[in-house]
């Protein structure tokens, strides 16, 4: 009762219905519901987060080869909360956990394989627990489209996270309801879609997205038209399982040339619904929907040619559209490349290729789901609680997880964690965030190996980890700081004509680099200009006014430097006349 009631939930008070059922069976020793409490209870889902509460329930389980409660406790002692810090322990909880069948262990294990992560880096090792998991998610995939989750990054607009594109924030999501219900086909489709997938923080309600479909399909939408056919043919509780309704809806998209629509046709034809199975008919179907850049129709096309469904068996060809799918993010298709590289099929064998996009399919499980629930703790100020589920995601691999953790362990507002450990913490996350190409996380490592935070002051590492952003990322940060790096000496040779460089380059990368970087260029001239002077080096009016230009105003302040010039100067003016009379 309890996880049905939870399955079907939308509001709190329906959750909290859920949870006092799940105590219920609790108190009379279902591992199952002990184990949704536990969760509760380390996750603070329900009512406030109790961590030694949960470790207790968990370890009582783990007797009872809970293997969910194997990987809690492995998670806890990755971290040290509310356990001791140790990682062997952590291991070995891991290993019983997927041995048990833990899909979150085996991910963790594969990341922690595929990185080196207190473990000898080993490929095929990572290969075979991604592969695991990825099987179980794309058995899932098959069955439905699984659910696309945001993953708002917090470093991005920490000052305004409600502004965030990925979550559909209240007032503009009644300010869309407004336009669909004033005849705004475009909008009727999007809030749809949005209803049907349950995405950008609303409910997954077919209902509301038939209702906003059917009013786009009749003032034209072929889109809309495709899918209601869509809807029809997977069936649900506002649309029943209908072949003959879906192929009517299908037709009627495909008469206007629209992709979703012809590739929902080819499906009718592939397996058979609604009309006898015809593999010439779905291919050609496939194929006109591909042609229009249809993701879904160009896997289809894929699985065509590597399973030898009514065409021949040709993996060049299985692999060309498998290649084009997944470069719009198509899961299955990923998955399908994954299987060929991992098995040298029709391709060469690639044991890293494999494992990369087999974590990118393992990265769409439904634990994924924590991102969402994790940002709103954020948002309502329950720190601990979301830091808790960005570290477990990010113990799992997640790249996103790892920089919202470090972020919120930097800004050193949890209390589940000890003060000292924070910043070692932290930059442990930074570390991973930025070997998987996090740029930020890169500039977030030099900058803790400059000011020593949770290690030691190190400007030749912070230097080289500088070096990698601006080169690789382009990153005008990374290109500022180690500027004044090297017009100090800081870990690296000084050096005025590169750090000049790397000033007036961090200036053209980014507009907001143009005032720090007249600031600091100012700087920088003035005092060797008054060195020169000091030390009786004849200057030239001619060599004054090449330094001058070095600073390339009109690069670094736009065209309008002079006002800005003049007016930083009477402010000067103001101030000092003000000091004097004062």
């Amino acid at each position: 009762m309890g996880l049905k009631i939870l399955h079907q939930s939308k509001s709190q008070k329906q959750k909290a219905e859920a949870y006092l059922l799940f105590a219920k069976a609790a108190d009379m020793g279902n591992l199952k519901a002990m184990e949704k409490m536990a969760d509760a209870l380390l996750f603070g889902s329900f009512g406030t987060q109790n961590v030694t509460a949960a470790i207790q329930l968990y370890e009582s389980l783990a007797k009872e080869g809970s293997y969910k409660a194997q990987n809690a406790l492995g998670f806890l002692s990755s971290y040290g909360i509310g356990m001791e810090y140790n990682q062997a322990k952590a291991l070995i909880y891991y290993t019983f956990g997927s041995a048990g069948g833990s899909m979150m262990s085996q991910m963790i294990l594969g990341y922690r394989y595929l990185s080196g992560i207190n473990v000898l880096q080993n490929c095929e090792v990572a290969l075979n627990h991604y592969k695991k998991v990825a099987d179980y998610i794309a058995d899932k995939l098959e069955k439905s489209e699984g659910i696309p989750v945001e993953k708002v990054r917090l470093t991005e607009r920490p000052e305004n996270l409600s502004s965030n594109s990925e979550i559909l924030d209240w007032d503009i999501y009644q300010y869309y309801k407004f336009l669909a219900e004033r005849g705004d086909v475009q909008i009727q489709v999007s809030l749809g879609q949005l209803h049907l997938i349950g995405r950008k923080g609303l409910d997954q309600d077919y209902f509301k997205a038939l209702y906003y479909f059917l009013k786009a399909a009749k003032a034209g939408s072929a889109n809309a038209m495709a899918f209601i056919g869509k809807m029809y043919l997977e069936g649900n509780a506002a649309a029943p399982q209908n072949n003959a309704t879906a192929f009517k809806y299908f037709s009627m998209a495909a008469s206007k040339g629209n992709a979703i629509g012809l590739h929902g046709l080819g499906l009718l034809y592939f397996h058979g619904k609604g009309v006898p199975v015809n593999y010439a008919e779905a291919l050609k179907y496939f194929q006109k929907a591909a042609e229009k850049g249809w993701p879904n129709a160009q896997f289809q096309l894929g699985f065509m040619y590597y399973s030898g469904s009514g065409v021949w068996k040709d993996y060049k060809l299985a692999f060309k559209y498998f290649y084009l799918a997944s470069q719009s993010g198509q899961p299955l298709a990923i998955y399908y490349l994954a299987k060929m590289y991992a098995t040298g099929t029709g391709v060469l064998r690639s044991c890293r290729t494999a494992v990369e996009l087999y974590k990118g399919v393992c990265e769409l499980g439904h634990w994924a789901e924590k991102f969402l629930t994790a940002y709103f703790a954020y948002k309502d100020g329950d720190i601990d609680s979301s830091l808790v589920q960005y570290a477990l995601l990010a113990e799992m691999g997640y790249e996103v997880a790892q920089s919202n953790s470090a972020f919120i362990l930097e800004s050193k507002k949890a209390k589940i964690l000890e003060k000292e450990k924070m910043y070692p913490m932290a930059l442990l996350l930074w570390n991973r965030a930025a070997i998987q190409g996090n740029a930020f996380a890169r500039v977030k490592l030099g900058d803790y190996h400059y000011y020593g935070y949770g290690t030691k002051k190190d400007y030749q590492t912070a230097a080289t980890h500088y070096s990698i952003a601006a080169d690789k990322h382009r990153s005008a940060q990374a290109m500022f700081n180690l500027a004044y790096m090297y017009e100090h000496g800081l870990g690296i040779t000084k050096n005025i004509h590169l750090a000049r460089r790397l000033y007036d380059l961090a200036a053209r990368t980014s507009p907001d680099a143009h005032i720090p970087v007249f600031f600091a260029l100012v700087k920088l001239e003035t005092v060797h200009l008054l060195r020169d002077i000091l030390f009786c080096n004849n200057v030239s009016h001619q060599q004054f006014t090449m330094r001058w230009k070095w600073m390339n105003l009109g690069h670094t302040l736009g065209p309008h430097w002079d006002l800005f010039v003049i007016g930083l100067i009477v402010a000067v003016l103001i101030f000092l006349l003000r000091n004097h009379y004062g």
